[in-house]
């Protein structure tokens, strides 16, 4: 049986857009796309040259098997995928404004992947994936995705399997307190947090990262957590770049690699996704911080959230560079 190297767990949907400038009341025509934070950073550590698959569940209809084929045409396994008669797979709709403004629009109530639950996880814990990716907008979609990311997290070690966590807040959603607090309940289980500097503020109340990754640390092995383990800590700071922590246990800065910026959606799921696959291939934190902010300065370039990933040559030359 072939243990992948990373399973991420959320929702994918298929994403409709009119040209940049057009309104979605009058636009005549829409590029389809399919977009998901999840498998997103599936999509950049597959191009990396890792094996990723994404675990979720689709509707039993055309946008259920356009996200399938969407994830196999990116090189990412879909057998952890389910397809739910009973829901849909969810839409949602983006448009970018003349003055480059983004509005978008979800249709992801009562979808297919928010009917996930704990009883998603067996499957996944038993491939045994190097690490499981799990990030706040599966917490968002209810309360039996919740239960799932709970149940992953609490197997993840006896699966052999590093606990990746995203809290990915995205207060459009809702229940953006439960996700705060199911995040900072996870730490003591979590081995890799990667977030937002903006998002560091509500989790930890600190923006700075050395506070950050003295908040994370304290988080997870505070009361009732026993293990004493370290929490490797990744900090996005958007057009700034990425801070992570060097070996001297010191923040490290490495500035932004985009020449241009189009569309930052997928950004940080790219930078997730190639500092993981970096990490997992032998890299240490600053040179994996690297090839996450090289694939990441590459997709802002570009519209769409895969889109602008270098090629697999390409890939390879970043990751052992």
């Amino acid at each position: 049986m072939i243990r992948p190297d990373v399973v991420g767990v959320g929702e994918a949907m298929v994403l409709l857009q009119p040209a940049q400038g057009e309104d979605l009341t009058t636009a005549a025509r829409m590029d389809v796309h399919v977009g998901g934070a999840e498998l997103n950073v599936c999509a950049a550590v597959a191009r990396l040259g890792g094996t990723a698959w994404f675990a979720s569940r689709v509707g039993a209809d055309p946008f259920g098997e356009r996200v399938l084929n969407a994830a196999r045409a990116l090189g990412v396994g879909t057998s952890l995928v389910g397809r739910d008669a009973g829901r849909p797979t969810g839409v949602f709709f983006k448009e970018v404004r003349p003055d480059g403004a983004r509005r978008v629009h979800y249709y992801r109530s009562g979808s297919a992947a928010a009917g996930m639950d704990e009883g998603d996880a067996a499957a996944i814990l038993a491939a045994r994936p190097r690490a499981i990716v799990v990030s706040g907008i599966t917490i968002a979609l209810g309360e039996g995705p919740e239960r799932l990311v709970r149940a992953l997290a609490e197997g993840a070690r006896e699966a052999g399997a590093m606990l990746v966590v995203d809290p990915n807040l995205r207060p459009a959603l809702g229940r953006q307190s439960r996700v705060l607090e199911t995040v900072r309940e996870l730490l003591p289980l979590t081995d890799l947090l990667v977030l937002g500097q903006d998002e560091a503020e509500p989790l930890f109340g600190a923006t700075d990262p050395a506070a950050v990754f003295a908040a994370a640390q304290a988080g997870g092995t505070g009361s009732g957590a026993g293990t004493g383990r370290e929490i490797e800590v990744v900090v996005k700071a958007g057009a700034e770049g990425v801070h992570c922590r060097g070996e001297d246990g010191a923040p490290v800065h490495l500035p932004s690699a985009a020449r241009v910026v189009r569309d930052p959606v997928g950004a940080g799921d790219a930078l997730l996704g190639g500092y993981l696959a970096a990490r997992l291939a032998g890299a240490g934190p600053e040179h994996a911080a690297w090839v996450g902010s090289q694939l990441a300065g590459r997709i802002v370039e570009v519209y769409g959230d895969v889109e602008g990933l270098p090629s697999p040559a390409e890939a390879a030359a970043l990751l052992h560079r």
